[in-house]
């Protein structure tokens, strides 16, 4: 598995606040992408109608998940293909490693892929002394920095064009340059000997299609058709949930994917793998496996709270309006997944207790829920959570904590349903605010001020204070 940090996301954001550089390019890229994807939906030919009906062929989607995983698998095997369940990270990173021993594979190219991240492939791959190249030139250029992806589809956005110029100097030898065309090509030269030299591609799954046995990616560079066709094997990692029933069904939320992820009517290369090479044909593997990873997943379908997260189809929309990413970015999440639906899924895939400082991080606005092309309501998924974290949950194995702050909730509960005690406590708080304003208060009075009951509460009619003797009206 990848490398788990989230406990330090309090440090980490700190850090990024101060981070003018990345403030700059997280705002460019929601001003561009955030609001460029509200718009597409706007311009969308069967208008808003669309993403209703595409949460709920999603919701279907995960409730049949079972049948479709099945169906998938059966067709698959039918074109020649291989296709492996695997129940967690170490499984399936096991299968790889285990397949690659056996092809005597040296070389491995890789596509974009969240998965890849997720279960940690490459620290396994290197540690056996196979050569990996990531070809995405976002994630081309965190691999040669030792980072990781700071976005879903720009792993790269936290770097200036000056980082990299020093970065390519420094480690793939060319002298240094700003100028965005030359460090592309410089890319693409260093690149093309390790697409025709390689063994394995591997790559994600953007969405797969049950009833035709294929599985869709996505890219805007081209990259992913080289990984997946010139090595003579490819694998593909795909989490469980990303299925679909039809292939009118996976052509829709394509649509909705490329524009939820950049604005984009469709990307620049969709491409459509149904298998290893056939016979005449060119292009393609000699090989084709299709790693379907569960590493949690079964766990958040049986939770009728949650299984809605499992719609999500990675486009990194909601990363793009967000506003508190736009200022913390990527890193800070501390896991492969980061944003609004790190926040939510990151927490049910590695512990809700571990991973509390994500979902009490966020500011529960909505825009999340606004721009996702599904509809997934993650703002409520993230109360949720809370909501757990504070009561506990025996499902998810989380304690009912903060005994203090419980006792104090039960019995401001006590007194707002006993209005003679609740105003009893006003009149007794009201003497004594200039005490409590006073009071060292935790995580409160060292950044705000404890403002002072007011003389006449807002209950209290003029006429009804009159009465009693206080704040008494000349006439």
């Amino acid at each position: 598995m990848t490398t788990l940090s989230t406990e330090r996301y309090p440090q980490e954001a700190k850090k990024a606040l101060s981070d003018p550089i990345l403030k700059k390019a997280l705002k460019g890229l929601q001003d561009r992408l955030g609001n460029g994807a509200l718009a597409a939906y706007r311009n969308l030919p069967e208008g808003e109608d669309l993403r209703h009906l595409a949460h709920n062929i999603r919701m279907s989607h995960v409730r049949n998940l079972d049948v479709l995983i099945d169906t998938l698998g059966r067709n698959i095997r039918n074109q020649g293909g291989h296709v492996f369940f695997a129940s967690d990270a170490a499984a399936a990173t096991d299968y790889v490693m285990n397949l690659a021993r056996k092809r005597g594979v040296c070389s491995v190219v890789k596509g974009k892929s969240m998965t890849s991240e997720e279960i940690g492939i490459n620290t396994a791959l290197e540690n056996e002394g196979i050569t990996v190249t990531e070809t995405d030139l976002g994630e081309f250029i965190i691999q040669l920095a030792g980072e990781h992806p700071s976005h879903i589809i720009a792993p790269a956005i936290h770097k200036t064009r000056e980082d990299i110029g020093r970065l390519f100097e420094t480690t793939i030898g060319i002298p240094y340059t700003d100028d965005p065309p030359t460090l592309t090509l410089a890319a693409r030269k260093y690149l093309r000997t390790r697409f025709l030299n390689a063994d394995m591609g591997i790559t994600g799954c953007n969405l797969a299609c049950a009833q035709t046995g294929q599985i869709a990616l996505v890219s805007n560079e081209g990259n992913i058709r080289l990984s997946t066709t010139l090595p003579r094997i490819h694998v593909a990692i795909m989490g469980m949930e990303r299925i679909c029933a039809t292939l009118d069904e996976q052509m829709l939320l394509l649509r909705l994917l490329c524009r939820g992820a950049s604005a984009q009517k469709m990307g620049g290369y969709v491409s459509f793998i149904a298998g290893p090479r056939k016979d005449g044909f060119q292009d393609g593997p000699e090989e084709f496996h299709l790693i379907v990873l569960d590493n949690g997943r079964s766990r958040i379908l049986a939770d009728p709270v949650f299984r809605e997260v499992l719609c999500c189809i990675r486009c990194g929309g909601c990363l793009n309006v967000c506003p508190v990413y736009a200022r913390i970015g990527g890193h800070t999440y501390g896991y492969a997944y980061s944003g609004p639906i790190g926040a939510v899924v990151t927490p049910l895939l590695t512990g809700i207790e571990r991973s509390k400082h994500l979902y009490c991080g966020e500011t529960l606005c909505g825009a999340c829920k606004d721009v996702c092309p599904v509809g997934i309501d993650l703002p409520r998924m993230l109360l949720a959570l809370r909501h757990i974290h504070a009561e506990g949950s025996q499902r998810w194995n989380v304690r009912t904590k903060h005994l203090l702050e419980s006792l104090a909730y039960g019995f401001w509960a006590h007194l707002m349903t006993h209005p003679h005690l609740y105003n009893a406590a006003i009149r007794l708080g009201h003497e004594l605010s200039p005490l409590i304003q006073r009071l060292p208060i935790p995580g409160w009075t060292p950044h705000r001020a404890v403002p002072s009951l007011a003389k006449r509460r807002f209950t209290q009619s003029p006429m009804s204070q009159t009465s009693t003797g206080e704040g008494r009206h000349g006439h």
